[in-house]
C-alpha cells in the first residue's frame, strides 16, 4: 500500500490489482467462516480504508473453477487451492453476497463468456469509468 498503490494513486495513475479485500472477505469470510466484523477492521488497518473503485467479479460455477484449474498443467497446487468443493462454494456465496450489497462497484460478469467479450466488457465499464472521472487514457 505505502511503497506502491498510495504512491501512484497520488500521481494520478490507474492501479488495477488482481485481488484486493474483496478476496479476503471472501476467502477469509465465506471460505475460512472468519468473523466479518474483525475481517473489516483487518482490512482497514491494512489499506488505510481505501478501497477500489471498481472490482470486476468474473463468476463461475465450482465444478467449472476445478476444471479450469486442473488444465493449468505443471503448476503446483498451493494451500487454498487444494481446499475442496464445500470451500469454494463458501466463497463464491460470499463474493456474490458482496456483489449484491455493493452493485455500483462490484460489476458481476460471467466467468463462462469468452475472454474476447470478458475483456470487450471490462475494457468497456472502465473506459466509462475513467471518463466519468475525467480521466482519459491514451491507450
Amino acid at each position: 500500500m505505502s511503497e506502491r498503490i498510495r504512491p501512484a494513486l497520488q500521481a494520478g495513475q490507474v492501479v488495477v490489482c488482481d485481488r484486493f479485500t474483496d478476496a479476503t472477505l471472501a476467502y477469509q469470510g465465506g471460505g475460512r467462516a472468519v468473523p466479518r466484523d474483525l475481517l473489516a477492521r483487518l482490512n482497514e488497518a491494512a489499506t488505510g480504508g481505501l478501497r477500489p473503485d471498481r472490482t470486476y467479479l468474473l463468476d463461475v460455477d465450482v465444478a467449472t473453477g476445478f476444471a479450469r484449474a486442473g488444465e493449468r498443467a505443471g503448476q503446483t497446487r498451493d494451500r487454498i487451492e487444494g481446499e475442496g468443493a464445500g470451500f469454494f462454494e463458501s466463497v463464491r456465496r460470499r463474493y456474490l453476497e458482496l456483489a449484491a450489497e455493493d452493485p455500483e462497484r462490484i460489476v458481476l460478469l460471467r466467468g463462462t463468456d469468452s475472454r474476447e467479450d470478458l475483456s470487450r466488457q471490462i475494457r468497456e465499464d472502465a473506459l466509462a469509468l475513467l471518463r466519468s472521472r475525467d480521466i482519459h487514457p491514451s491507450r
